[in-house]
């Protein structure tokens, strides 16, 4: 594993996201290596709008989210710029576990560092754990660093 050369850290822009994002800056400023943020943008799926209403259709509202995702991660790539150098992002498009373990794959990425976000509970059961997947998935070492807690619902 070591030396570390290159980390892959995925966000959704989230407060349990930034836990992740800000190991990932931490390690990447111990092993002067370079950061790969990266967020997928979940697929739409498509539901016919009722007759005669105008609606964003699926391609427009996933562009849309791409968009906003670029700026958010130009955003936070600059500011982290300052401190480790080598830092850059994808933004990709799919099943965000997959996507990310995809990423490392294509990178030759020598760690993941991914926040778990602490969720507990039926939010839980609902969602899964995108950490959990990575971590399943990923042929790369992964560090997940937890989050805020969640709540018990």
């Amino acid at each position: 594993m070591l030396p570390i050369k290159k980390i892959i850290a995925p966000t959704d822009f989230s407060e349990p996201a930034q836990a992740g994002v800000d190991a990932a800056e931490e390690l990447a400023r111990e092993f002067s290596a370079e950061v790969i943020l990266v967020y997928a943008v979940p697929r739409i799926p498509m539901v016919p709008a009722p007759h005669g209403a105008g609606a964003v259709g699926q391609v427009e509202l996933e562009q849309e989210i791409r968009e906003s995702a670029e700026k958010a991660l130009g955003d936070i790539t600059e500011k982290l710029r300052v401190g480790i150098g080598r830092i850059r992002y994808l933004v990709l498009s799919g099943d965000a576990a997959h996507e990310i373990v995809e990423a490392a794959k294509h990178e030759h990425a020598d760690l993941i560092v991914i926040s778990t976000h602490g969720e507990t509970g039926w939010r839980r059961f609902v969602s899964g754990s995108v950490a959990e997947k990575v971590v399943r998935l990923a042929e790369c070492p992964v560090l997940a660093v937890h989050g805020p807690a969640g709540k018990e619902d």
